[in-house]
């Protein structure tokens, strides 16, 4: 089987071992696993994870960084028939808690130590599944025997959780074979070939990170060479070290390289592709990534978790200014459509999940009864088909390429003794693009100080406010619901 044809993710690490063999697939400092290793360390993993008892449907959750051990781990728990549960390597216990409950998972795969950050400490000691630390990962593996699981095409592969409006993370169901097929076609547009060098900075913890990093690149028969933390200096030296020739990432990513000091110290020279999100992106930044990098392919694209990350992307051939202001077409098999009364940006197609798991109400708020996906997004299509986010119907916005849930923030900091009601928006960021603003009316004297302080403890940092504003009341309208338009127009 060529890997291009695989459709599930077992077949495809198998195929990258059969045609790319000798070819590295993961370098990871020290660590330089040819295909062929990659799947031999695969069917370890997946052997030790089914004596531990992890079976067909099972949910196994990784809170881990980028390391060739995540890569490993994920493709094992696919292996064995289990269903991946990523979690941000930003989460507070609570969070990751909450997810471990909700998604049912059986086993825990971590980390621990991370950035000082002890996750297991920071879990409660109850109701939790059994966790195995990436510090045992010789003896977890040691004598462990291949996994014969029958892994089909449409089996669930994978739950991302994802949070809404409501501030509460849901599931989206994923399968294997939208996790292959979407990215068959994402890496076709990306240019990425047999042979490129993939500097993985996205975290895998979202589809951005594992489904177009490190799925794609198995695809191709790439190298993934994984970052655990974006530096723009480490980034720069593994540039130049390893030939790096594809580069994904937010814009922050690439406004941070351009202005580095020390940019003119590397050979940058081997880059060739640059692939961003949906954020609007400066014309001058797509013309400096190809006038100042050489860079011959810059493309944006756009996708949620839901449409399993991708849905529009733009061509090789674009101009700048339409790669900095739209975010592509349909990819092949899609279709995009606005809602000519709200505006919203609908998604249906192969690639659209199977639902929040465990949730048949979000699901029908989410797919309507046509198969239409219904983003929170708002944008218009142009006469080629390309579309223009505008706005967005959900409060979301984007934090140096993370998601942040206003619902969410609001839910911890309403928490809190000394406030009395709270509304966070989004605000632009010349470094990040946004970060979150809240807006309190005390309940008591409280400082922004010590309301940053709270949020730190219980919540990822991207999503802690930057700053805060007293009100004596929140804007509202006639049936009472805070009016956060009258709010980003005072910010």
């Amino acid at each position: 089987m060529e890997p291009l044809s695989a459709r599930t993710l077992p077949d495809l690490v198998r195929a990258g071992a059969e045609h790319h063999g000798d070819r590295e697939a993961i370098v990871d400092g020290p660590v330089r696993l040819t295909y062929a290793g990659l799947a031999e360390e695969v069917a370890r993993f997946a052997g030790a994870l089914a004596a531990r008892g992890v079976g067909k449907g099972d949910r196994v959750a990784l809170w881990a960084p980028n390391s060739w051990r995540w890569i490993v781990a994920a493709l094992g728990v696919v292996t064995a028939g289990g269903v991946l549960v990523p979690l941000n390597t930003r989460f507070k216990g609570p969070e990751a808690a909450y997810i471990l409950e909700r998604s049912g998972a059986r086993l825990l795969l971590v980390e621990d130590g991370f950035l000082g950050n002890r996750y297991v400490d920071s879990l409660p000691k109850t109701d939790m599944p059994d966790i195995v630390t990436f510090d045992r990962w010789d003896g977890f593996v040691r004598d462990a025997k291949p996994a014969e699981v029958d892994v089909q095409p449409d089996d669930l592969s994978d739950l991302f959780f994802t949070s809404g409006t409501t501030g509460r993370p849901k599931g989206a169901m994923l399968t294997h074979r939208q996790s292959t097929e979407v990215y068959v076609a994402w890496s076709e547009l990306a240019d990425l070939r047999a042979g490129d060098r993939y500097l993985l900075v996205n975290p895998c913890f979202n589809t951005f990170g594992y489904k177009a990093g490190v799925i794609a690149c198995l695809l191709r028969g790439a190298t993934i060479v994984p970052q655990p933390v974006f530096d723009v200096a480490a980034s720069l030296r593994l540039i130049e070290q390893e030939r790096i020739t594809v580069l994904p990432g937010p814009p922050t990513l690439y406004t941070s390289m351009l202005d580095h000091p020390a940019r003119g110290d590397h050979d940058l020279s081997s880059l060739r592709v640059a692939v961003t999100g949906a954020t609007t992106v400066p014309v001058v930044m797509i013309e400096r990534l190809r006038d100042e990098l050489k860079l011959a392919t810059v493309l944006t694209a756009y996708g949620l978790t839901e449409s399993c990350g991708t849905a529009t992307m733009c061509r090789p051939d674009d101009d700048p200014v339409t790669v900095s202001t739209t975010c592509g077409a349909a990819i092949d098999g899609v279709e995009v459509r606005v809602d000519p009364d709200s505006g919203e940006v609908l998604v249906r197609g192969y690639n659209v999940m199977r639902g929040y798991w465990q949730d048949p109400a979000a699901t029908a708020d989410a797919i309507d009864a046509d198969g239409w996906l219904h983003t929170g997004d708002i944008g218009v299509l142009d006469e080629r088909g390309y579309l223009r986010i505008t706005d967005r119907l959900k409060d979301m916005f984007i934090v140096g390429g993370f998601n942040a849930y206003p619902a969410e923030i609001e839910q911890v900091l309403a928490r809190h003794d000394g406030v009395g009601e709270v509304a966070v928006i989004g605000v632009p960021d010349e470094r990040l693009g946004e970060v979150a603003r809240a807006f309190v009316v005390p309940r008591r004297p409280v400082s922004a100080a010590d309301l940053a302080a709270y949020c730190k403890e219980r919540l990822a940092n991207f999503k802690v406010p930057r700053s805060f504003v007293f009100l004596d009341a929140l804007p509202r309208n006639a049936s009472g619901k805070v009016l956060k338009t009258t709010l980003r127009g005072e910010a």
